[in-house]
């Protein structure tokens, strides 16, 4: 008798996962809170446009999806800053070849969702929510479209529900259970810069603009048909914060003061404004991630604010090393989940601290000179000696090296980089017989 496995939430890694299990062989049941997406329309105005990377190509990959997600994505190769005056500066993020994608959370999940419903061993359940679980007997509660309450149960349980996990609060209740939850004085709120003339692109596709300004900022990303969906990241409170925008006088003041040159290209600006919605920008971690044979996966385990782009494609690593791990050792599910958490705690709160540390450097950073500067140094020496040196943003972005080696390394970058300007060796870059030796000395 096949073994089988529930999961409790259906987006972008429950539904990777899904797939990845049903093609175990395992019975997979899917039960997801929201409506059924590939009958329904997308509600807009609370989702950050996503980044993916190679950490979830990679993932998708094992499931044959990556090559028609990238057809359906937009490169961005770096980041473009407008200052409050309109002139542009240009960061690019790797080197030649290198780039990010952005691509639709919608669109994404609901590719996800389609495959998944194309195996004859998944079951999904829509409109359905957990409310409750039973970590001694792995099983959940469920309360139906109708309104019944339902007990599900599998051999092995995951729970994908997301930062505010229903699975991940049972196991709060239980002994030695750490967890921690941490808002950030900022909420966003989805704008939209519209296509120009024809379904043109009125500022560079192929670029993630920012529109940094010291203690906020606002972000764009490219849609395939000429939009950008931009992100405002303002404080709750204070002098520039949503509570003081409340109307149309105060909110077109303020875009004209320091968005000045966006504002022509959002004609629906205030009826977006005042319609979407305030998000939240919260930041889970826990420890352990598996009690018994109820596993976190994802956001459930480790929500992390956007500034690293890397909350999906950390999410889809969990799955690809979960499958890594079923492949290997199945069907020892101790070992397996053992396994996994020790290798994805570590890794997913090292990225949580450098997305934290990247929201200063996104909103305030990337305008000054000194940083600027910094850039220059960190982007020569990563184009000429890619053999000897790689940013902390390639190894995130670009790898799949382990996040906490990234962020170990990052620091040591820092301190390189740094020394290298303080030596004035900043002009003499292509002196291999200097840089190479300090190049080493740093990594050690």
């Amino acid at each position: 008798m096949k073994e089988k496995a529930v999961i409790i939430g259906g987006g972008l890694s429950g539904s990777l996962l899904a797939i990845c299990l049903a093609k175990r062989g395992l019975e997979v049941e899917l039960y997801e809170r929201r409506s059924d997406m590939r009958t329904t329309i997308a509600e807009g105005g609370r989702s950050i446009n996503l980044a993916l990377s190679t950490r979830g190509i990679e993932a998708l990959k094992k499931v044959g999806l990556a090559d028609q997600v990238l057809n359906d994505a937009i490169p961005m190769t770096g980041r473009q800053m407008h200052s409050k005056i309109g002139e542009l500066t240009n960061q690019p993020y790797g080197t030649d070849g290198q780039y990010i994608n952005s691509v639709s959370r919608a669109g994404l999940n609901l590719k996800l969702v389609q495959l998944a419903g194309e195996y004859p061993n998944v079951k999904m359940f829509f409109n359905c929510k957990c409310t409750d679980a039973n970590l001694k007997n792995n099983s959940a509660t469920i309360i139906t479209s109708d309104g019944a309450e339902i007990q599900v149960s599998g051999d092995i349980m995951f729970g994908t529900d997301g930062a505010f996990s229903a699975i991940r609060s049972e196991m709060q209740k239980t002994n030695r259970f750490n967890y921690s939850q941490t808002y950030e004085n900022y909420g966003y709120k989805e704008l939209e810069i519209v296509p120009g003339k024809n379904g043109s692109f009125q500022i560079d596709q192929n670029a993630l603009h920012i529109w940094p300004r010291g203690e906020f900022m606002m972000i764009a990303l490219p849609n395939l048909e000429g939009s950008f969906t931009c992100t405002l990241f303002l404080g709750y409170e204070g002098a520039q914060s949503f509570a003081n925008l409340k109307d149309e006088a105060s909110i077109l003041e303020f875009f004209n003061t320091y968005f000045a040159d966006a504002v022509p290209m959002m004609p629906n600006l205030v009826k977006d404004f005042m319609e979407n919605p305030i998000g939240n920008l919260v930041t889970v971690r826990c420890n352990p991630w598996v009690i018994n044979r109820f596993a976190l996966v994802g956001d459930a385990a480790h929500a992390i604010i956007p500034f690293y782009g890397q909350g999906m494609n950390c999410s889809f690593e969990d799955v690809k090393d979960l499958d890594d791990l079923i492949e290997q050792h199945y069907p020892n599910w101790d070992v397996i989940l053992d396994e996994y958490q020790k290798a994805r705690i570590v890794n997913a709160n090292a990225i949580a601290d450098l997305a934290c540390k990247n929201f200063v450097e996104m909103r305030d950073l990337v305008g000054r000179p000194e940083f600027m500067k910094f850039k220059h140094v960190e982007h020569e020496l990563c184009d000429l000696y890619p053999e000897h040196f790689q940013s902390q943003y390639e190894l995130v972005t670009f790898n799949t090296t382990p996040y906490s080696y990234a962020q170990s390394q990052g620091g040591k970058n820092e301190a390189l980089i740094y020394s290298l300007i303080e030596q004035g060796l900043d002009t003499d870059l292509e002196n291999r017989d200097i840089i190479i030796p300090l190049i080493q000395k740093y990594k050690q």
